[in-house]
């Protein structure tokens, strides 16, 4: 259950909507519910799968520009896919950041970048599950240590 939780923490801490995994990593790690290394391991999971809901909501995003409701403005929506454009997926290497990270893996599924290279990027090439499952490691280490 602690691990669910954490996993659930995290990838909606990995989402746009405001959460705060670290808190409960903190509290799992200070109170010894679960092994280290596998609380790491969820949190950095659960993150990086966050990251794969921004790409698809991304995808899926410009269907709603024209309604009223929509969150971005129509020129900020552009600049952000004129700033992907010219430096690429590299941009993803500050997905980890806060703030400004979990908008760049939205427009990356705005930019229409192809779910296998985002996964590669984030996942297997991990960019973004290492620069996420460092954060979590030092905190980590931090709190234990």
């Amino acid at each position: 259950m602690d691990y669910l939780l954490l996993f659930t923490s995290a990838l909606l801490a990995a989402t746009l909507i405001p959460a705060q995994s670290e808190a409960v990593l903190v509290g799992l790690l200070l109170n010894g519910q679960g092994a280290f290394w596998l609380l790491i391991a969820v949190a950095t999971l659960g993150n990086t799968l966050g990251s794969v809901i921004n790409w698809w909501l991304g995808r899926y995003l410009e269907h709603f520009q024209d309604k009223r409701w929509f969150p971005v403005k129509a020129a900020s929506l552009a600049r952000a896919q004129q700033w992907f454009q010219r430096y690429g997926w590299g941009v993803l290497l500050l997905s980890w950041l806060p703030i400004i990270g979990d908008p760049l893996t939205v427009v990356a599924g705005v930019m229409r970048m192809p779910l296998l290279p985002f996964v590669a990027v984030v996942a297997v090439v991990a960019v973004v599950a290492v620069a996420k499952g460092g954060r979590y490691g030092v905190l980590g280490w931090m709190v234990m240590g």
